[in-house]
């Protein structure tokens, strides 16, 4: 409604997982290392935690951006499986047909595709995201796929994404098996204060910004408000173009900003 007032050339302030949009903020940076990290060396199973809105599932993304190309990747993004259906999903995701899905069947050939894949200098990597509604059922599922290993190495790498609630249920006693094989473990945090205005001006500048403008005021109120969290900076920001759109005006200002902020709580 608002990008040709503003000389955009696209939605500045999305909310779906876009890789173009990506800002690597020093906690995503280091998240993103630590992935690539436990990746390259094979560390078997990987956590990643943050908070509602942090830009998980971005980074998940990105991260299948920064694989090797050869790679075998799987990313199940919503694990409302049984654990056979699960396993099903990840077996259908790695490129494997089979005429029979016993469970049996599936782990033969998941395993036959690992050997290949190590064989050939290569590695495989499964990303389950919103792994806090995982069940303990599937959660055990999930360590005996990390037993797919030759004496040395870890055939299959897999990365749990979820939010903070999925590491209260691996302290359960029943699945401190697979907290045990957690050998790396990153929590996002939010943005830091002073890097919200290098988010907002990086998601314009991206966009194409011409003729708008967020008053250097407006920083404190959008931070105050989002606590950090990108998606609640996109939220605000989204509305006060909005807001600023149906106002003619091209400066954003604190006192649009705290209008916009009221209208949001």
């Amino acid at each position: 409604m608002y990008l040709e007032y503003y000389g955009l050339k696209e939605a500045p302030f999305t909310v779906t997982a876009d890789t173009n949009l990506f800002f690597k903020s020093k906690h995503h940076q280091e998240a993103l290392s630590a992935l690539l990290y436990g990746i390259k060396e094979r560390k078997g199973i990987i956590l990643l935690t943050g908070e509602v809105g942090t830009g998980k599932t971005t980074l998940c993304k990105v991260l299948l951006k920064e694989i090797p190309p050869e790679f075998k990747t799987s990313l199940i993004l919503n694990p409302y499986f049984s654990p056979t259906q699960l396993l099903r999903a990840v077996v259908e995701d790695f490129g494997i047909g089979l005429k029979r899905y016993s469970k049996l069947d599936m782990v033969y050939a998941l395993n036959q595709l690992l050997m290949d894949t190590f064989l050939n200098n290569s590695n495989a990597v499964l990303i389950i995201d919103e792994a806090q509604d995982l069940t303990p059922r599937q959660l055990e599922q999930i360590r005996l796929l990390s037993n797919l290993e030759t004496e040395r190495y870890k055939l299959l790498q897999i990365i749990l994404v979820g939010q903070p609630e999925l590491r209260e249920k691996l302290g359960l006693p029943s699945l401190r098996q697979i907290k045990q094989r957690i050998s790396v473990s990153y929590h996002i945090f939010p943005l830091e204060k002073e890097e919200v205005e290098e988010y907002v001006n990086f998601r314009l500048e991206l966009a194409g910004a011409l003729n708008v403008k967020f008053e250097k005021d407006c920083f404190e109120y959008i931070y105050e408000f989002s606590k950090g969290i990108p998606r609640l900076i996109n939220i605000l920001c989204d509305r006060a173009l909005l807001a600023g759109f149906a106002k003619n005006k091209r400066i954003i200002d604190s006192n649009l900003i705290r209008l916009c902020i009221e209208e949001l709580k």
